[in-house]
């Protein structure tokens, strides 16, 4: 069997292997932290700023982190922001009040966002532009396996100890880093063959993309849209909205969003690397468009039935769509970026972040003032317009 590797940089590995140990040990801590958060005789309000802590602040640092890339280059970023996760993370399994909690999960987003920018800012500058779609897709990949992979684990050692899938995230990341760490000593930048200087060095000089440069191009206000809608859809409402109308909206057992859920990661799993290769021969702009307007059409369908067979099929397409959009939107930026682009990596990161954090707010809002339709309606509405975005967006894959 061909390897999905193959003719790829071994940096694409390396970072997949990194994304599965990161996710792993996210999803083993996830179940514990509002349990632990209580455990301290607060509310649900305040156990669940424990985790919004966390998102606010990748979200406001991710632009610090970009610039710490332009500066010192991605493998000390990734391996210093995994390093502050896991001290942090290590840190906040040792908290002795809540507000100690808190502040530790906080410095730990700050952490995760210098890994994220770092890391994909490494994966677009060392794959060419007739590989970048499949390399996304395989990186996506080892997120998506950890995070199916860590809750399962998660769920047993939250029943032995509150403090136990703390300290077990913490070796995971320092696995992780060491990981990036050992195996990204040789990163180096491969020049398009389409644009390649044939005079040029093998390795010459590492160039920067302002951000100024990136948006001035239409392709990349593009992907930033498809990004939001991402996170918006995908991040954000699918996690926060589809458990509350499976048990209020449909009137059915917990156990249906797990079975929801899983349609929609396997489906999303088997499909990334089929993704990748359709975003590398087919073009960038009909990949935004197919995912955007398959996710939307299954919010859609949310939004129309409450009928169990329809509920999974929706799921499914969901996962479908988050295919295309998890591959494509970054492949666009990394057309764009010429050498380094950590502040270019860093807005793109940011508008997925900003959609996972207003989706579930304005569609939670829409939920309990009006109906859940009408919020899944909303999210349909933006994968729409990212899909319009998409069809004016010129084709950044040079053939």
């Amino acid at each position: 069997m061909r390897s999905p590797f193959k003719d790829l940089p071994r940096e694409v590995a390396v970072l997949a292997a990194v994304a599965v140990a990161v996710a792993v040990g996210f999803g083993v801590v996830a179940p514990a932290i509002p349990e632990f958060a209580r455990s301290f005789g607060v509310g649900k309000t305040a156990a669940g700023a424990v985790i919004s802590a966390f998102a606010l602040m990748r979200f406001v640092s991710a632009l610090g982190g970009g610039r710490l890339v332009d500066a010192f280059g991605e493998r000390v970023i990734l391996a210093s922001g995994i390093g502050i996760v896991a001290v942090s993370t290590g840190l906040a399994g040792l908290a002795q009040s809540y507000p100690q909690l808190l502040i530790l999960r906080g410095i730990g987003g700050i952490g995760s966002a210098m890994f994220t920018v770092s890391a994909t800012a490494l994966l677009f500058r060392v794959v060419d532009g007739r590989s970048r779609g499949r390399a996304s897709g395989l990186f996506q990949s080892g997120f998506l396996i950890g995070g199916l992979l860590g809750p399962l684990a998660g769920g047993f050692l939250t029943d032995y100890s509150l403090r136990l899938p703390f300290y077990v995230y913490a070796v995971s990341l320092i696995a992780a880093g060491s990981i990036g760490f050992g195996f990204l000593t040789s990163a180096r930048a491969r020049p398009d063959p389409e644009t390649a200087d044939e005079e040029s060095p093998a390795e010459p000089a590492v160039q920067s993309t302002s951000l100024a440069e990136a948006w001035s191009h239409p392709a990349y206000r593009a992907a930033v849209v498809a990004n939001f809608g991402t996170g918006w859809a995908l991040f954000g409402v699918r996690m926060s909205l589809i458990p509350l109308f499976v048990t209020e909206g449909m009137l059915l057992r917990p156990v249906w969003t797990g079975v929801g859920f899983l349609c929609s990661s396997v489906a999303q799993a088997l499909l990334l690397v089929v993704a990748g290769r359709y975003v590398d021969r087919r073009g960038r702009r009909p990949a935004i468009i197919v995912g955007a307007l398959v996710c939307g059409l299954g919010y859609v369908l949310l939004a129309m039935s409450t009928w169990l067979p329809a509920f999974l099929l929706a799921m499914t397409a969901v996962g479908v769509g988050g295919a295309f959009l998890g591959t494509a939107p970054g492949a666009v930026v990394g057309d764009i970026m010429r050498g380094r682009g950590g502040r270019v990596v860093a807005v793109f990161q940011m508008s997925s972040d900003l959609g996972a954090i207003t989706g579930p707010l304005a569609a939670g809002w829409l939920a309990d003032s009006v109906s859940f339709g009408s919020a899944f309606l909303i999210s349909a509405l933006v994968l729409f317009l990212a899909m319009g975005a998409a069809i004016r967006m010129p084709e950044s894959l040079t053939r």
